[in-house]
């Protein structure tokens, strides 16, 4: 057998699946399967299909999802690292599709690192409405927040924080959570055998203190009506058919929306909490709901083992009205709470970046008068100019403004707020964060360096060709794209570099790879510097 088994584990699933457990322990055997899903923010799934380089066969719970043959390496493609597509397990797609993500919809995904699922809900909601990604791990998100960037996300902030701290600042806001919980992670034992080391000292009971502390606090940050989608990749009904029992016990307002099987589900297992500690009270009608959770089992579908179950607040229309009612006082209190700070004032602040300083662990949002907003007025002297006659130094967001207006065709979204010498897009109040543990309020669009707007990469991997007045297109096929993602300054005819107006090709140019935006470059006199971030570069040989 190709993976090692823990004994109390194979002994539990032989007791479970009775006739299925020799099919079951024979998908071990198998390779695991991989997967790459595209990202539809920068690339439609026609369009990778006509330029992809890999073999692939669609996944039927995601329709932006393929299986690539195992041992296939998209991560040592120039796509890769222009965000057109995401690697990721088949199975661990499946959550995100059942969560029903619209565009405009406030989505959380809460327990988000190092962010897969956070990329496919952006995707989904197409630039427009709010995601917030969180992971209660500061190291985990960084892999978050560079992921959130790589994919070009332009309307999420990023979070480390705890669910209840979240709640204190969001109470009933989000159309849309998603929890990919905690859990002991017996479903992944044949794609990563790491996870087989961790399974005794990762207990399920440990898990289940965490599941039922997460779905609790969610229930307080979903809008009237919202969804929460709960998945896991196990198999321990403990941490599954039992949790979502208990929770629908204790909120008969919420009902499971079944998944269906002709993606390949098989139902949930209420039987299997008979006899198990703190299930006996549970009624027959949540018992009959659980059988609309569903399972994914690796010898049935091609992918790993998951978990997951659809739950939607059922609202009374008898009492629809208090509650609308009820989320508009809340809102107006929320107002009042923030009205003696001037709204045009930007957050100056220096954000949880982990990556910068992570020592700096009291990057709270704290407000301090010196900026704007994009939409109002100098409101300021500044310290810096007027001393012995010399001119004020230039307003930082109006040299923001200004290179936005020169260099970019795009109405920039959200609010304009300003953390230290960084800039953002914040996608919501920014009075929102304060207090919070902030790794990115938003899309973050550069820093002024020495009175001039840096642009910043993020900026460029969020870009679409036609939103630059410079462009230059580099092949994949010809090794100017490795060369360019390894950092390497490359020579560039004046004639290479697309122009839109009347502009030089002098200046930043944005470099994209097939058509596909990848990062910043600079031209002058037939050489284009490198702008590719360091951190960011090609390694592989």
């Amino acid at each position: 057998m190709a993976v090692r088994l823990p004994a109390a584990f194979v002994e539990r699933m032989q007791h479970l699946l009775g006739d299925e457990f020799d099919s079951f322990m024979k998908s071990y055997d198998s390779a695991p399967h991989a997967g790459i899903r595209v990202n539809t923010l920068k690339a439609s799934v026609k369009e990778f299909q006509r330029l992809t380089p890999f073999e692939l066969t669609a996944i039927p719970w995601c329709p932006s999802g393929f299986y690539v043959p195992y041992g296939t390496k998209p991560g040592l493609h120039p796509y890769y690292h222009a965000g057109i597509y995401y690697i990721q397990e088949p199975s661990a797609m499946a959550p995100a599709e059942l969560l029903g993500v619209k565009p405009g919809d406030r989505v959380l995904d809460l327990c988000a690192a190092p962010g897969g699922k956070s990329t496919q809900i952006a995707a989904k909601l197409e630039g427009q409405g709010v995601l917030v990604t969180n992971d209660i791990s500061a190291d985990r998100t960084k892999a978050l927040a560079k992921n959130i960037e790589l994919y070009g996300v332009r309307n999420a902030v990023v979070l480390n924080e705890t669910p209840q701290k979240i709640a204190d600042a969001f109470p009933n806001y989000f159309d849309k959570i998603l929890i990919d919980a905690p859990c002991s992670g017996e479903g992944m034992f044949r794609k990563d055998e790491d996870m087989i080391k961790q399974w005794e000292t990762h207990s399920v009971e440990r898990c289940v203190l965490m599941q039922r502390d997460i779905l609790q606090t969610a229930a307080s940050l979903l809008a009237p009506g919202g969804t929460i989608v709960y998945s896991t990749c196990t198999f321990a009904p403990e941490e599954n058919e039992s949790m979502i029992g208990e929770f629908l016990q204790a909120h008969p307002d919420f009902r499971v929306i079944p998944v269906g099987p002709e993606l390949g589900f098989r139902p949930g297992r209420p039987d299997w909490l008979q006899g198990m500690a703190g299930t006996d009270d549970l009624s027959d009608q949540v018992k009959e709901q659980l059988t609309g959770t569903g399972r994914l089992w690796p010898h049935v579908i091609e992918g790993e083992g998951h978990y997951a179950a659809v739950l939607q607040q059922v609202i009374d229309p008898d009492t629809a009205a208090d509650v609308n009612a009820s989320l508009l006082t809340s809102e107006s209190a929320f107002e009042e709470s923030v009205s003696i700070m001037d709204s045009s004032l930007a957050v100056q602040t220096e954000p949880g970046n982990r990556e910068r300083k992570s020592s700096r662990r009291s990057e709270r949002l704290k407000r301090e008068p010196g900026g704007r907003t994009a939409d109002h007025g100098h409101r300021h002297k500044s310290k810096e100019g007027g001393r012995r006659g010399q001119p004020p130094a230039a307003d930082p967001l109006e040299v923001y403004r200004q290179f936005v207006s020169v260099e970019l065709r795009l109405t920039l979204p959200g609010e304009t707020v300003m953390y230290g010498d960084r800039i953002y897009q914040c996608p919501v109040d920014p009075r929102r964060l304060d207090g919070l543990k902030v790794v990115r309020p938003g899309w973050f669009t550069g820093n002024i360096k020495n009175g001039r707007f840096v642009p910043s990469h993020p900026l460029a991997a969020a870009l679409h060709p036609e939103e630059a007045v410079r462009t230059v297109n580099l092949l994949s096929g010809n090794g100017e794209a490795v060369r360019y993602l390894k950092g390497e300054t490359l020579a560039v005819t004046a004639d290479s570099v697309q122009c839109k107006g009347n502009v030089s090709p002098k200046g930043y140019v944005l470099v994209c790879i097939d058509g596909y935006a990848a990062g910043w470059g600079k031209w002058l006199d037939g050489m284009l510097r490198n702008e590719y971030p360091a951190g960011w570069r090609w390694t592989s040989v």
